[in-house]
């Protein structure tokens, strides 16, 4: 299948792997790769830029594919060596960034003078436009069904999409509920050139994140995620389990007044206890509606497989169908 996604990035598949916190390691990012897609190593999970560039060099050795590094601006009073980050991902060859959180308006420049390809996540039309208008190539448009961060306006996909195609002439994929062939279909329709999967893609074999993980993922249905973070405008998709849901009674005992504070016991530092020791109670985690679409834990190469061949069938058999009927 050739979009203009496909084409950009030099992929076989309009499938991209989001950057995720404790999940986007080269392991992922390559097995994603192997399997046709573009594979995005997480650059924030790595401590240094010469971690950074050494999770790179891992990843160049187990894939001859295009990869992608995720770099995420956060305001935050010390931030990470955003520069040396930068710096790393040039050095390192890659020529796919896949930013978030705030403008990346700083870092164009650098990336798209070494050819790098720059797509930035959005969860609104205005964004995108903005995007577009700095110079970005791509974007990744998030609805409110997606794990993470969705924004404050809740527009969900069968809405943005088409917003998002009506007012962007720079490509964009669907990210939020996106997870098998008819997810992808349904994308294309309403004007995307691909998809960009985060949770689908944690509950795969090479995922490397604890087995516990993966089953809670296989184990949750579309009604087990909640919104957290919403009093202080920095919404998050999460899991539910204990940490979050007392993490949401604070928030409605405190209203108003709560700080980060108030939650850091249930939000700052948790990945790592969960992700790689699988302590499923050690606080909350980014998790998109999609999980009710999660039935199973196969390869990234079976699953893509499976998705396009799934694609492929409804595109080619099931909707000619109604158009001759």
């Amino acid at each position: 299948m050739k979009t203009r996604i496909t084409d950009m990035f030099g992929i076989e598949h309009p499938i991209i792997q989001g950057g995720m916190h404790y999940v986007g390691f080269a392991e992922m990012a390559a097995a994603v790769s192997n399997a046709g897609g573009l594979g995005i190593i997480t650059g924030l999970t790595q401590k240094t830029p010469a971690d950074l560039a050494n999770e790179i060099a891992k990843c160049r050795d187990m894939t001859d594919k295009p990869f992608g590094v995720n770099l995420t601006f956060l305001p935050v009073v010390n931030a990470p060596d955003y520069p040396g980050m930068v710096k790393a991902i040039i050095e390192g060859g890659v020529k796919v960034v896949e930013t978030a959180g705030n403008n990346p308006v700083q870092v164009l420049p650098a990336l798209h003078d070494a050819g790098i390809k720059v797509i930035h996540k959005c969860t609104s039309v205005r964004h995108s436009l903005k995007a577009q208008a700095i110079g970005c190539d791509a974007v990744s448009v998030d609805g409110f069904e997606c794990g993470g961060h969705p924004g404050e306006d809740d527009i969900p996909n069968f809405i943005l999409l088409p917003r998002a195609a009506d007012e962007l002439d720079i490509p964009f994929v669907a990210s939020g509920g996106m997870a098998d062939g008819r997810s992808l279909v349904a994308a294309l329709a309403l004007g995307a050139e691909g998809m960009n999967m985060g949770t689908r893609f944690i509950a795969t074999k090479e995922a490397p994140v604890h087995e516990k993980v993966k089953q809670a993922l296989v184990a949750a249905s579309e009604l087990d995620t909640r919104l957290v973070m919403r009093p202080l405008r920095n919404t998050e998709r999460v899991l539910t389990n204990v940490a979050v849901e007392r993490l949401l009674e604070k928030e409605r005992a405190l209203g108003a007044n709560i700080t980060f504070a108030d939650i850091a016991e249930e939000v700052a530092g948790v990945y790592p206890r969960i992700m790689l020791e699988g302590d499923m109670e050690a606080g909350a985690w980014s998790c998109g509606m999609v999980a009710g679409l999660i039935h199973d834990i196969p390869t990234c190469k079976d699953l893509i497989d499976r998705i396009m061949a799934e694609a492929n069938a409804i595109i080619n058999k099931r909707l000619p169908g109604f158009a001759n009927a």
